[in-house]
C-alpha cells in the first residue's frame, strides 16, 4: 500500500482514502462513504448504520463484506486506527444497498477521482495545479501557497530518504515527524491541532506562513544531517530529527524575540466562528 494517505471531499463530506500503487486502486473509507450516503455529519451513527449493514451482508452470503479490507488511516481523535476501506468496484455494491437520492453522485463521483488519478500519474503537475487551485478556492494568498508547496517538496524530500533507509511503517514516520514538529515548536503535532482548533484537517494546510517556513527548515536540516551521518533505522533518524528540529527552534526563538510574537499560533483557516485558542503574543492578523 502506497503511503499517499488523503482526504477527499465529496460535497461537504470528507472521505479518507489511501492509494495502492501495485494495484493502482484507491481505497476509500467506507464509513465515510455511508456518512455522505446519509447525509449523517455524525460518524457515530454511520458507523453503527455500516455495522448494521455489515452484518445483514455477512447473512445473505453477500461477497460484498469479504472484499473489503482494513487500513490504518487517521481517526477522529488524530491517532492511526483501523477502518474499513473498499475500493471503488466494491463500494459501487454496498452504494446499492443504501437507500439515498446522493447514489448516482457518488458513484460519479468515484469514477471522477479514478479518472484524475490516472491522469496524475502521466502528468504528476495536473495534482500540483489542482491543489493550487483548492488552496486558491479557500481564500489562500499566493504567497502562502508557493510557501505550502515549497514545504511539501522538502517533505517529500525527507520522507524519501527515510523510505530509502530503514523506515517502512506508518508509525515509525509519525513518530519521526512528531519529534522534529516537537523539537522545533515545543508542542507536538497534536497539541498543534488542538491550538488550532483543528482534529482531522492536515494541519500544514491550517499554518501561518512562519509555521510552514521553520516547519521546512526543521525537516530540511534533519535530511541534511541525516543524509551527511549516513542514518538508517529508528534510532539513528530520530537523533537526526532532534537535531535538524533544534536548528529550527533557535531560528523560532530567536525571532520571537526580536518581534515579542509566538510563532506558534492558533490561526488556521476554519470557516469563521469555529472555536479557536489563542496563545500569548498570538497576533489576530490572518496570514
Amino acid at each position: 500500500m502506497s503511503d499517499e494517505h488523503a482526504l477527499a471531499v465529496f460535497e461537504n463530506f470528507k472521505i479518507r482514502r489511501a492509494y495502492d500503487e501495485k494495484s493502482e486502486t484507491w481505497y476509500f473509507s467506507v464509513v465515510d462513504i455511508i456518512a455522505a450516503l446519509l447525509q449523517q455529519a455524525d460518524y457515530q451513527t454511520a458507523r453503527n448504520y455500516w455495522k448494521v449493514l455489515k452484518n445483514r451482508l455477512k447473512k445473505e452470503g453477500s461477497q460484498t463484506v469479504t472484499d473489503c479490507n482494513r487500513l490504518r488511516m487517521i481517526a477522529e481523535d488524530g491517532k492511526m486506527r483501523e477502518t474499513d476501506v473498499a475500493s471503488p468496484k466494491t463500494l459501487l455494491r454496498i452504494i446499492q444497498s443504501v437507500p439515498s437520492l446522493k447514489a448516482e453522485p457518488i458513484k460519479l463521483w468515484l469514477a471522477k477521482v479514478g479518472y484524475e488519478r490516472i491522469q496524475d500519474m502521466s502528468d504528476p503537475a495536473r495534482s500540483l495545479d489542482r491543489a493550487r487551485e483548492y488552496w486558491q478556492q479557500h481564500g489562500r494568498s499566493e504567497k502562502w501557497i508557493q510557501q505550502r508547496m515549497m514545504g511539501q517538496e522538502t517533505r517529500n524530500k525527507l520522507t524519501d530518504y527515510w523510505k530509502d533507509h530503514e523506515i517502512k511503517d506508518e508509525e515509525e514516520y509519525a513518530i519521526l515527524t512528531n519529534i522534529i514538529h516537537q523539537e522545533w515548536s515545543g508542542v507536538s503535532v497534536k497539541q498543534h491541532k488542538q491550538i488550532k482548533g483543528i482534529k482531522t484537517q492536515n494541519l500544514r494546510d491550517h499554518m501561518s506562513e512562519a509555521e510552514l517556513i521553520f516547519t521546512a527548515l526543521a525537516e530540511l536540516s534533519t535530511r541534511q544531517i541525516a543524509q551527511s551521518v549516513e542514518a538508517s533505522g529508528m534510532t539513528e533518524n530520530a537523533k537526526a530529527g532532534k537535531k535538524g528540529g533544534k536548528i529550527a527552534r533557535g531560528a523560532r526563538l530567536e525571532l520571537e524575540q526580536e518581534t515579542g510574537k509566538s510563532v506558534v499560533t492558533s490561526e488556521n483557516f476554519l470557516p469563521p466562528g469555529a472555536p479557536r485558542k489563542k496563545l500569548k503574543g498570538d497576533s489576530n492578523e490572518r496570514r
